[in-house]
């Protein structure tokens, strides 16, 4: 590790530099001025340079000590701001909901100014990850899943009941399905199978050809259709808010329901949720019930 004095001089060092006074610097710090005159002698004897000069009723900084305080100063500084972002008060009412990744981007972050407007007294963290047995256990206040609801050792609370469409990139839509059909097709890996379902359910035959590109999550693909790669079936939610918030991309044909769904999702035998969390589970299913509605 590179040559690093004792961050209790540093201290004392930064706040004398402010001060120019020792006493000013015990009190603010809650040590003797004899605590503080030889944390300064011990730091210029750790350094080998004068940082103050000393006369009878005053203390001035050397050339040396006014350059190394502006460094020390910006670097407590930074500590600081970091600590308190981290770990001061408002994280730890800091509300925590992580979802899989394109839940996250085209479902939840598209809907959270409404929350965050209704609540802005609470601080909201939105974390993601790509497949659900990848996910350790953290300090999560909501989590939300896609799938059937019947994971191991949680407790779930369907939410949605979802719809499957094909999107392509505006300007490029097939006149017709058969059409579609004919590619080139997007494969997410882990649901192969949406384009076979799709196509069974509207009477077409499925395509035989492999894909023309196969990734892991609905943003990879809905970013390749936009650059237009090609054509992706994706949940009917994240392809209206993508619409919404300017995609280049359109419903290229009718929706079909989905097998799995959107779940709330808590640990057996975990603790009671906090306030936090209450309100947004709360303000989750009336947004819901709302778009149901509509």
């Amino acid at each position: 590790m590179d040559r690093l004095p004792n961050p209790s001089w540093l201290r004392s060092f930064e706040t004398a530099a402010r001060h120019l006074n020792f006493t000013t610097t015990a009190k603010e710090l809650g040590l003797t001025q004899t605590a503080v005159s030889l944390h300064i002698r011990s730091l210029e004897a750790e350094l080998g340079q004068k940082l103050f000069t000393r006369n009878a009723r005053r203390l001035e900084l050397t050339e040396l000590g006014q350059s190394y305080s502006l460094t020390v100063r910006r670097a407590l500084g930074d500590i600081a701001l970091s600590t308190n972002s981290l770990f001061g008060p408002a994280s730890r009412q800091t509300l925590t909901i992580r979802a899989a990744i394109s839940t996250a981007t085209y479902w939840v972050a598209a809907e959270l100014s409404d929350f965050t407007a209704r609540h802005p007294e609470i601080p909201v963290r939105l974390v993601s990850h790509i497949w659900n047995d990848s996910v350790a256990p953290g300090d999560v206040d909501v989590e939300i899943r896609l799938g059937y609801g019947d994971w191991p050792g949680v407790q779930s609370e369907k939410l949605t009941d979802e719809k499957l469409v094909p999107v392509c990139r505006t300007g490029d839509s097939p006149l017709t399905l058969n059409a579609l059909a004919q590619g080139p097709l997007i494969h997410i890996l882990g649901y192969e199978d949406n384009w076979a379902r799709y196509f069974q359910a509207n009477d077409i035959a499925p395509p035989d050809q492999p894909p023309r590109h196969s990734v892991d999550t609905s943003v990879a693909a809905l970013q390749l259709v936009m650059a237009g790669a090609g054509y992706a079936t994706v949940l009917e939610r994240f392809a209206r808010n993508a619409i919404r918030q300017a995609a280049p991309i359109v419903i290229a044909g009718p929706a079909i329901p989905f097998a799995q769904s959107h779940y709330l999702i808590s640990t057996q035998g975990a603790a009671q949720p906090t306030a936090a969390a209450g309100l947004f589970c709360a303000w989750l299913r009336e947004r819901l019930a709302a778009d149901a509605a509509d």
